[in-house]
C-alpha cells in the first residue's frame, strides 16, 4: 500500500502526466493499492473508489461513475458578465435551478443537446459563452458541498475579492 498526499500539487502539466504514468505502471507491475488525497478532481478520475469529504465528514463515496450519476443530467455552464441576471432569467423562464459561480452560471438538465438551442434562442440576458458537458467529479463536489473546491482553497484575500465581485465591487 502506498499513501500519497497531494502527489502532484504545484507541478507543471508535463510532470503531472509523468508522475501519473509512473504510478499507473507501479500499480500494474507491483499490484499495490494507492491511497491518495487530492484537490484535483481530474486525478480522482484515476481512482477505483472515491470518498468526498466536506468539513471533515464523508458526504459521498463510490466509483467515479457512481458519483457522477448523482448529478442527475448534463451540465451547461454559461459564462456571463452578470451571472446573477442570467441565473434569475433562467429560473423564471425555464424553471431550472441554477448555481451561480463568480463569472458563470451552472445548470443541470436531462438532455443538454436539446435544451441548449432553446436556451440560446429565448435567453435575453447577455452571454459570453455556453459549454455543454457530461457531469464531472467537479460537478459532483459542487452539488454535494454547494461550492467549488477553488472557493474552499482560496485565501482570505481571494475570498474578499470574490465577495466584492459578487456584490458589484471592483476586482482587484
Amino acid at each position: 500500500m502506498l499513501f500519497l498526499d497531494e502527489p502532484t500539487l504545484g507541478l507543471d502539466p508535463q510532470t503531472r502526466n509523468r508522475i501519473w504514468e509512473y504510478l499507473h505502471e507501479l500499480r500494474r507491475r507491483e499490484g499495490i493499492t494507492l491511497f491518495m488525497t487530492t484537490h484535483y478532481m481530474d486525478e480522482a478520475e484515476f481512482c477505483d473508489r472515491i470518498a468526498i469529504i466536506d468539513r471533515g465528514t464523508i458526504v459521498a463515496q463510490g466509483t467515479p461513475d457512481e458519483l457522477k450519476a448523482q448529478v442527475g443530467g448534463d451540465v451547461i455552464a454559461i459564462s456571463a458578465a452578470d451571472p446573477y441576471a442570467v441565473a434569475h432569467e433562467i429560473e423564471q423562464t425555464f424553471k431550472v435551478a441554477t448555481t451561480v459561480l463568480p463569472d458563470s452560471v451552472r445548470i443541470e438538465v436531462p438532455e443538454a443537446s436539446t435544451f441548449a438551442p432553446r436556451l440560446t434562442r429565448e435567453l435575453s440576458a447577455p452571454v459570453k459563452s455556453l459549454t455543454l458537458s457530461r457531469p464531472s467529479l467537479d460537478d459532483v463536489f459542487l452539488k454535494l458541498t454547494g461550492r467549488a473546491i477553488r472557493d474552499e482553497e482560496a485565501g482570505a484575500t481571494d475570498q474578499l475579492r470574490l465577495m466584492a465581485a459578487r456584490w458589484g465591487g471592483r476586482r482587484c
